[in-house]
């Protein structure tokens, strides 16, 4: 490969990431995975006598092959090749490089794995699990309200603010992927539980009430995605008997049954923030239940 302009490895994955954000307006979480992806793919090089600038398609087909080999799955190797995609298109646009060597880079045969459901009543059991008669509880209690009654992502939770709510109007406006607004409904159970942990257990865990996030820790601070997570596979642990159970399983508990109930797909998406339908169809392989009534009422010989 030749070198046209001369540029550190690490300077070269800042830029690339800055570019991003300034061109394509990409969350925080996703400039991360891009950057872990490409120090990973760096160090790898380096233990081979390589790095960006002195690499071919054979070296970097030899990285994805020991991803594959170390157990990484399909679409974790995917990402990796759609990262490396972009950072080489982006150093041969701007000329640091002469040829880039992705150009002909297969990817692997990505396996889609249909995500775990939890049936209606599995549900229930779930968002009943908190006790309610302490403030914590009423929190974790409002936190499962909310997930499963607008499918947010657990990064849209943690960093909902006070201002996002609309209580008078049963809506959310949710700051989602690339920096995209989209309008949520609440739905009558979550919007009571929120009015009651805003107004009796929110103000317990902040003594000045000078924080704007609505989820709040115990040294109130915006609680975080980790914290989230623990306390969903904890109560799910203790009424489900499963410890893999995780803020996602609600966001597609939502979608799938929604689609149940007779909701379209467009809707679907349109809620989940999904940017292409295509992403949203994963839930038509999931949602059986409404195919099978349908079929057993309008069909013949159902």
């Amino acid at each position: 490969m030749i070198i046209l302009k001369n540029i550190s490895q690490e300077d070269a994955i800042e830029k690339f990431c800055d570019s991003l954000w300034v061109e394509k307006g990409l969350s925080q979480n996703t400039l991360n995975a891009y950057t872990s992806d490409l120090t990973q793919i760096l160090k790898w090089l380096k233990t081979h006598s390589k790095d960006f600038f002195v690499c071919d398609r054979g070296d970097l087909n030899l990285y994805l092959a020991s991803k594959m080999d170390m157990g990484d799955t399909a679409s974790s190797v995917l990402r990796c090749l759609s990262s490396l995609k972009s950072f080489f298109g982006w150093l041969h646009f701007n000329n640091y490089i002469k040829t880039n060597p992705t150009e002909l880079l297969e990817s692997p045969k990505v396996r889609r794995i249909l995500p775990k459901n939890l049936n209606e009543n599995d549900v229930e059991k779930l968002l009943n699990a908190p006790n309610i008669s302490t403030d914590q509880g009423i929190r974790d209690k409002t936190i499962l309200e909310l997930l499963y009654a607008t499918g947010l992502r657990i990064s849209e939770l943690t960093n909902l603010k006070t201002d996002q709510i609309n209580l008078n109007q049963g809506i959310i406006k949710v700051m989602g992927k690339g920096n995209k607004e989209r309008i949520v409904p609440i739905g009558k159970s979550a919007l009571s539980w929120i009015n009651i942990y805003m107004n009796k257990a929110r103000l317990k865990f902040i003594p000045n009430n000078n924080n704007s996030f609505v989820f709040l820790n115990n040294r109130g601070n915006s609680i975080s995605r980790k914290s989230c997570w623990l306390l969903i596979r904890n109560y799910a642990k203790k009424v489900l008997r499963s410890t893999d159970i995780s803020p996602h399983t609600l966001r597609h508990a939502f979608a799938t049954h929604l689609l149940n109930h007779g909701a379209d797909l467009r809707s679907v998406q349109m809620l989940l923030g999904h940017a292409s339908l295509s992403t949203t169809q994963i839930y038509t392989h999931v949602a059986k239940e409404r195919l099978v009534k349908f079929h057993s009422k309008y069909h013949p010989r159902g």
